[in-house]
């Protein structure tokens, strides 16, 4: 990116595939409320990824319209930060399609994603499974984003987009006309564990419901999690080396350590020496303090359905105001009539 010239934009969004939990919280919305206020911000639903696999209409809406309310619950502000739904911004199509003829197979076949997620039966997979890296690639560059919040499993994604870039600006010789966006390291909190198992990631499909805190969860259903969160029989150390092979452990530690935006030490520091009998009440109050308020406005919000739809048209209103130009500019240099 150190060629581009063009304005610094960040592109984030989140499948609407599930309800929203903790590791969603600390690992990407919480970042997009502070980036906000640094950048200049678009932040969408990506329902264009999620029918990559079968969703129920109904419940995409649904499903749609949870994943906006989450974002304004905790923070995002529609007036500072673009929120809208992928598919109401009909440039990710268009873009997409040419980045299929400039992508190469050999590139997709690559994706351990889409391995991860066709399993052993890939040939009864979706083509947009395969392409989905592709239509990323779009979301990311049809706006010109310049960094994206990234974890780890989408670093490889991340790439694709940049050599995707990079090949459409060298093909059409057209230098430094898309960026090479550049990841935003998510930071503390980015990985989340089970409460349930300390070596597998937070997730909505888990089959504990003890396992997994969601946004909506209230006061009473976080200190029940918590209180139930597995753990083992040791005192928490005093520093956190000693964290090591003790994941329940370093998990719990981890999520009081970004709730609170210390570090591990900070507060290995003041519990260390101390049994969970003393630190998950504790734990347990500091997650309702931030997390319960975000689950009463979420609540709101999902009442007032005419308000979340307004919120999504108008951001695509706006995205599309920045997006389209851009696809024209990429028609001209390809070569199509307009």
């Amino acid at each position: 990116m150190a060629d581009y010239q063009g304005p610094e934009r960040v592109l984030s969004g989140i499948q609407p595939s599930g309800g929203m939990h903790l590791g969603n919280y600390l690992g990407a919305i919480r970042k997009f409320v502070d980036l906000q206020d640094r950048h200049d911000c678009f932040y969408c639903v990506v329902d264009m990824h999620a029918i990559t696999v079968w969703q129920a209409p109904a419940k995409l809406k649904a499903q749609t319209r949870h994943i906006a309310a989450s974002y304004l619950a905790a923070g995002v502000d529609p007036a500072r930060a673009v929120v809208f739904h992928q598919s109401g911004v009909r440039a990710h199509a268009e873009l997409a399609w040419i980045f299929n003829c400039v992508a190469r197979l050999g590139w997709l076949d690559r994706m351990t994603q889409f391995k991860d997620k066709a399993g052993k039966d890939k040939e009864r997979a979706s083509v947009g499974l395969y392409t989905y890296p592709v239509l990323q690639a779009a979301d990311i560059l049809v706006y010109k984003a310049t960094h994206v919040p990234v974890g780890e499993d989408q670093k490889q994604h991340l790439e694709l987009s940049r050599d995707v870039a990079g090949k459409f600006n060298h093909d059409y010789e057209v230098p430094n006309f898309f960026p090479l966006p550049e990841p935003l390291i998510k930071g503390a909190g980015a990985r989340v564990m089970s409460l349930r198992d300390g070596t597998a990631k937070m997730s909505k499909s888990d089959s504990s419901e003890n396992a997994c805190i969601f946004l909506n969860d209230d006061a009473d259903a976080i200190a029940r999690k918590i209180k139930k969160a597995k753990t083992d029989p040791e005192p928490l150390p005093s520093e956190p080396a000693g964290l090591e092979g003790r994941p329940e452990a370093a998990n719990l530690v981890g999520i009081y350590a970004a709730l609170a935006k210390k570090t591990d030490a900070e507060v290995l520091a003041e519990y260390g020496g101390q049994g969970f009998g003393v630190f998950k009440p504790a734990l347990a109050d500091l997650v309702v303090d931030k997390i319960a308020p975000i689950g009463d406005e979420l609540r709101r919000l999902e009442a007032d359905e005419a308000y979340l739809d307004a919120v999504l048209r108008e951001g695509a209103a706006k995205a599309a105001a920045v997006a389209d130009p851009i696809v024209a500019d990429v028609k001209e240099i390809v070569g199509f009539l307009v």
